[in-house]
């Protein structure tokens, strides 16, 4: 694409379409559902409206996959919508795509917000020239941790109501605590921080920008694989690279694997940059350590730095930045224009 829109800010007041377009928790636990509309209304200003999808339980999303679609596009074209919400991720997102139409979407541009499995729906955005934001999702960034992390307050924010994110900085925490969402008890509670070492770049220290592309890696791997919703590979010349695993914590030789398989597509070599979420390293059903996750972690950032050494080498890489499944977060512009600085380790998001 040459030719990118950035949906119009939103604001305080306004009103935000709350959809399901991947699966949906909020059945499961209405409690963590409820605090994520409390929030937006409380520290955003922000009038949530439930689409059909928000309230129906993910096998009959799974069943149904037409009428997430219809969702999207009802609230693209409402024209008392301002921005849309996702509840959480999923899985299957890539069976609602041949559903849509994607006229609707591109006369009606607006901003739209999620990550995991919503990378499907931002990458077919993306591919009409509509950028959106890598975060926002409802019960993970809204809710569940106590009270919102200020970090992820204010570049939500900055997504939500400025023409642009600016310059960013890291987090001086971080967690990839899970807290049990069965138990209400712990939505009054903060998940364990650690302290955060900033970001690590890798790669020569020349300065780049570009347009970014990208989201998931389990995500990514499923659209490669069907082939049918990606861009050209010239269209990814000179794009800043957007990756990150999520709580299924691929080991390395999987995301080794995986940025082979783009490489020898031809693809990985197009681009100018990457930036790479802070890898989740632990979940409820993985316990981990301190050591045993920095292992994890570190593993992945090898296996990448690797493979872009290999069919990439003048990229530079920036991992660690705090978008993805981990807490806080910034959300992401996917089409957005980042700016990479590695010289005075700056990172920088503009339309």
């Amino acid at each position: 694409m040459s030719e990118f829109v950035v949906p119009p800010a939103l604001e305080r007041g306004d009103r935000v379409a709350i959809v399901a377009p991947a699966s949906n928790r909020a059945t499961d636990f209405s409690h963590v559902y409820e605090l994520g509309l409390d929030r937006l209304r409380d520290v955003f200003g922000l009038e949530p409206v439930e689409f059909p999808t928000a309230t129906k339980d993910s096998e009959y999303l799974y069943d149904h996959p037409e009428e997430r679609a219809r969702d999207l596009m009802d609230a693209f074209v409402d024209p008392d919508i301002d921005g849309v919400m996702t509840v959480i991720g999923g899985y299957d997102q890539v069976r609602v795509l041949k559903h849509l139409d994607p006229d609707v979407l591109r006369e009606n541009p607006t901003r739209f917000y999620g990550i995991s499995d919503n990378t499907n729906f931002q990458n077919y955005l993306w591919n009409l020239g509509i950028v959106s934001f890598y975060g926002g999702t409802l019960m993970t960034d809204l809710a569940m941790q106590g009270s919102m992390h200020d970090y992820t307050i204010d570049y939500l924010e900055r997504a939500l109501f400025d023409d642009e994110i600016g310059e960013i900085s890291p987090a001086e925490q971080f967690t990839d605590d899970d807290l049990e969402w069965a138990d209400p008890a712990n939505l009054e509670k903060h998940r364990e921080m650690e302290r955060n070492a900033g970001w690590k770049f890798r790669g020569p220290e020349t300065t780049v920008e570009g347009r970014t592309w990208g989201g998931c890696l389990g995500t990514l791997d499923m659209q490669l694989r069907t082939s049918t919703y990606l861009p050209t590979p010239e269209d990814l010349d000179g794009r800043v690279f957007l990756l990150e695993t999520s709580e299924e914590m691929p080991d390395a030789m999987d995301v080794r694997q995986f940025l082979i398989g783009m490489g020898e597509r031809g693809l990985l070599e197009r681009f100018s940059g990457a930036l790479v979420g802070r890898a989740k390293a632990r979940s409820p059903f993985e316990a981990r350590g301190p050591e045993a996750r920095e292992k994890y972690r570190r593993e992945q950032r090898e296996a990448i730095v690797d493979t872009f050494e290999e069919y990439n080498p003048g990229a530079p890489l920036v991992f660690d930045v705090d978008f993805g499944h981990t807490a806080p977060v910034v959300p992401i512009p996917v089409g957005g224009t980042a700016r990479i600085d590695p010289d005075a380790e700056r990172i920088e998001f503009r339309t």
